[in-house]
């Protein structure tokens, strides 16, 4: 089988692992005990993750909360700061991106429908580009929290972070960045974008383990906490830390720090000779989202005529590629991100998202065009 579903889940570098299983079998102690030399030991290799993370970021190691993964830290996020305006007698008001992941529209729309909060969803436009005059516009009226991811999960097309977080830091509104499928792809300078950002993350997009992840909360942000039972973390996230999974995230940060540049370069051109071949065969083909800037390892695309549960259904057991976002896998619904884009039914019906990473080959890729090319030929002969 080939995989081509990297956005989905990485597979874990083997360095990563082997750190990981040295922590397994040699780490013994609990970081919060602060009584013996074997906790100090524990929390020694959790501070170097800590650093890792933080300098992949260009944040103060201090201001991270480690997690399961990225969705409960956009939940924690979005949860922990209703819950404290609330507290304070002040009815939040929210602003996320029509793009952004389940993990952020799912939690912010049960908390509108529950008149908890006020929502305003940003629209964007065919190419799944921010109006960044409309986007100001929602931040003169004051929002207590405005979402917007770094890059899309599914077409793959990047914000332009840097001017988000400039508006948002004019207007003094604390800004969450969704950034699980940038981190370690684009560079991420949260001391650059300066103001209150908060940022999400998790290990198992750049190379690291499933279970993991992380949320970045400025050392003066007050964010309510959803668990009770310790105080680790700031009492944030309580609970015994997954030293395994954060030493593993750790090493896989700080191997992206130094091979990130190299290894996205060489996925790009991956990706645009991959498009090529299908292009060359496939004359209707439509792809999805912004063509630059936009995720190295990502292709979204659809063939009219051809419904993509069709196709996937007969290559299921060669090669492993998504219709669209993990999180809604199976859902019969469409993709609410290329609904956004204004696709018709027709393209909708059809989409395709292949996603390349570092391990993925040019034997590999081609093969992967040629059983594309083939299935989709086939199809449209039976019709």
């Amino acid at each position: 089988m080939i995989y081509l579903d990297y956005n989905a889940s990485t597979p874990v570098d083997r360095r990563v692992a082997d750190v990981m299983y040295h922590s397994l079998t040699t780490t013994v102690g609990n970081p919060s005990s602060v009584d013996h030399a074997w906790g100090d030991r524990a929390t020694a290799t959790i501070d170097s993750a800590r650093h890792h993370l933080a300098q992949l970021l260009n944040t103060d190691p201090r201001t991270l909360v480690f997690t399961s993964g990225a969705t409960e830290s956009l939940n924690l996020a979005i949860h922990g700061t209703v819950q404290h305006l609330t507290r304070q007698g002040i009815r939040p008001r929210l602003a996320v991106t029509a793009l952004e992941h389940k993990a952020v529209l799912e939690p912010c729309q049960t908390l509108a429908q529950a008149d908890l909060v006020d929502l305003e969803i940003l629209p964007v436009n065919g190419q799944g580009q921010l109006d960044l005059s409309q986007l100001e516009q929602c931040c003169h009226q004051g929002p207590h929290l405005l979402c917007t991811m770094a890059a899309n999960n599914e077409i793959g097309t990047l914000n332009p972070m840097a001017e988000i977080a400039a508006i948002a830091r004019r207007y003094q509104i604390p800004l969450l960045c969704d950034a699980t499928q940038a981190l370690g792809k684009i560079p991420l300078d949260l001391a650059a974008w300066g103001g209150t950002v908060l940022l999400a993350c998790s290990a198992h997009k750049l190379y690291g383990p499933q279970g993991c992840g992380a949320l970045v909360v400025p050392r003066t942000y007050a964010l309510g906490s959803l668990f009770q039972g310790g105080n680790q973390q700031r009492g944030l996230r309580p609970g015994t830390l997954n030293l395994p999974g954060i030493v593993g995230f750790g090493e896989a940060c700080r191997l992206r720090s130094l091979e990130m540049a190299t290894d996205e370069a060489r996925i790009a051109t991956l990706r645009d000779r991959l498009t090529a071949q299908l292009q060359a065969q496939i004359p209707d083909l439509v792809i999805h989202g912004d063509r630059t800037p936009r995720l190295a390892g990502t292709l979204s695309l659809s063939i009219p005529g051809i419904p993509s549960t069709a196709l996937l259904a007969r290559l299921r057991h060669q090669l492993a590629c998504s219709t669209g976002s993990a999180c809604t896998s199976g859902s019969p619904a469409p993709s609410h991100v290329l609904r956004a884009l204004g696709l018709s039914a027709v393209h909708l019906n059809s989409a395709l998202r292949l996603s390349l990473g570092k391990f993925t080959t040019i034997p590999e890729l081609d093969h992967a065009a040629t059983l594309l090319i083939q299935t989709i030929t086939h199809i449209k002969a039976l019709n």
